[in-house]
C-alpha cells in the first residue's frame, strides 16, 4: 500500500461519509441515493442493492436532521385515533410498525376525542409544531371530512381508513364491515335463533351502520327482520357490552343469540349472560367483530368476525410512506373478512 493510498484509508475513518460520497461510489445522483434511503418505488432493484451494499460497508448513516429540512418535515408518521378499544389500536400500531421497519420513519401516537368540539384544533396544532410526514387517520376520525380538509390545507399528506368510500382511492384504504356483519347474521341464522339481539357501537361511528346494514341484510336471506327493541348501543368498550346486555338479557322475551359490535362489548355479554345465571352457548349463542386475542382466550372460546386490522395499518403506512413515488391500487378483497366459528354459538 502507497503512503498516498494510506493518507486516503485514514481521511476516509476520520471524515463521516456522506451522502454526496455514496452517490459518487454508486457512480448515481445524490437524489438516487436519496431515494433508496427512503425506500423508494423509483429506483430500479439493481441500482438499489449497488447503493445499499456502498451503504453498509461505509457504515453511512443519515443525518434526520438534515433530511428533515431538505424535505422541509420531519419523519414522523403520526396515527391520530379516538377508538375507544385498546386492542384495535394495539393491533393497528402494529401494522404500520410492519410497514415501518428498515426505514428511517418513526410512529408517534396522538390520541384524540372527537366529541370534544376543540379536537381539530388539536389536531392542527400538532401539524404545525410537529410537521410530520403525513398522518394515518383511523375510524372516527377518519370519516371528519373537515378534519381531512384542514389536512389539505397545510399540505400534510394523509390516508384514511373508512369503511366507505369517502375520498380518493388512494387516500383510503377501506374496510368490509358490512360484510363481516352479514357473516355473522347468516351464521346465526342457520343455527335456527330467530330472536337476536345486536350490541352495536356509538352511533358517530361510520362502522356502526356499515355493520347495522350488513346484519340487517344477512337476517333478510333467512327472512328475518332485526327487532328494533333488541337493538341497543353501546360504546365499543367492554363496560357497555355488560351494560347493554344486562339490558337485553332482562326483558321478558330475551334473545337467544347476540352479535356485538366488537369483541370488546361481546366479552361484557359473556359476563352479563353469567351474572344472569345462563350458560354460553346452550342458553345464549354470542358472535363478536374483530378476532382480537381476548376471542379466543375466553371460555368458551368466542365466534367472531376475522378483522385483518393489523393487515389494514401496514397497509395505510405503506401507502402513506410510498405517497410521493405513487402507490399500487388496493388488491380486490385484500381486507376480505371471514366468520370464525368457535364454541360460544351452538343450534337453537
Amino acid at each position: 500500500m502507497t503512503d498516498d493510498s494510506r493518507r486516503d484509508k485514514d481521511t476516509r475513518r476520520q471524515t463521516p461519509v456522506t451522502i454526496i460520497d455514496i452517490a459518487r461510489m454508486a457512480n448515481v445522483s445524490k437524489k438516487t441515493v436519496s431515494r433508496v434511503i427512503n425506500e423508494s418505488p423509483l429506483v430500479r432493484e439493481e441500482t438499489r442493492e449497488i447503493v445499499k451494499q456502498i451503504i453498509k460497508e461505509t457504515g453511512f448513516t443519515p443525518n434526520p436532521q438534515a433530511r428533515a429540512l431538505a424535505f422541509r418535515r420531519s419523519f414522523l408518521i403520526g396515527l391520530v385515533y379516538d377508538n375507544p378499544s385498546p386492542q384495535y389500536v394495539v393491533n393497528m400500531q402494529r401494522g404500520i410498525l410492519d410497514a415501518l421497519d428498515e426505514t428511517s420513519f418513526q410512529l408517534v401516537l396522538r390520541p384524540c376525542d372527537r366529541a370534544d368540539a376543540n379536537y381539530r384544533e388539536r389536531v392542527e396544532s400538532f401539524v404545525v409544531q410537529h410537521k410530520p410526514f403525513g398522518l394515518i387517520l383511523t375510524p372516527s376520525v377518519s370519516e371528519d371530512d373537515e378534519l381531512a380538509e384542514m389536512l389539505r390545507e397545510r399540505n400534510c399528506a394523509y390516508v384514511r381508513i373508512a369503511s366507505v368510500e369517502i375520498d380518493k382511492p388512494d387516500l383510503i384504504i377501506r374496510t368490509h364491515d358490512a360484510q363481516g356483519a352479514e357473516l355473522a347474521a347468516r351464521h346465526l341464522a342457520q343455527l335456527g335463533h330467530k330472536r337476536i339481539g345486536h350490541i352495536h357501537g356509538p352511533n358517530t361511528f361510520r362502522s356502526t351502520h356499515e355493520r347495522l346494514a350488513g346484519f340487517t341484510k344477512g337476517l333478510a336471506d333467512f327472512g328475518l327482520t332485526l327487532d328494533p327493541d333488541l337493538t341497543i348501543e353501546g360504546a365499543y368498550t367492554f363496560d357497555s357490552g355488560v351494560q347493554c346486555a344486562t339490558t337485553l338479557l332482562h326483558k321478558q322475551d330475551r334473545p337467544t343469540a347476540i352479535f356485538a359490535g366488537n369483541d370488546e362489548m361481546a366479552v361484557g355479554v359473556y359476563v352479563a349472560a353469567r351474572k344472569a345465571g345462563l350458560q354460553i352457548p346452550q342458553d345464549l349463542s354470542i358472535v363478536g367483530f374483530d378476532d382480537t386475542p381476548i376471542s379466543s382466550r375466553i371460555w368458551p372460546p368466542m365466534t367472531t368476525v376475522r378483522s385483518p386490522i393489523r393487515d389494514v395499518g401496514r397497509a395505510a403506512a405503506r401507502r402513506l410512506i410510498q405517497v410521493d413515488g405513487g402507490s399500487a391500487a388496493q388488491p380486490p378483497g385484500a381486507f376480505a373478512l371471514e366468520l370464525i366459528v368457535r364454541e360460544s354459538t351452538e343450534a337453537l
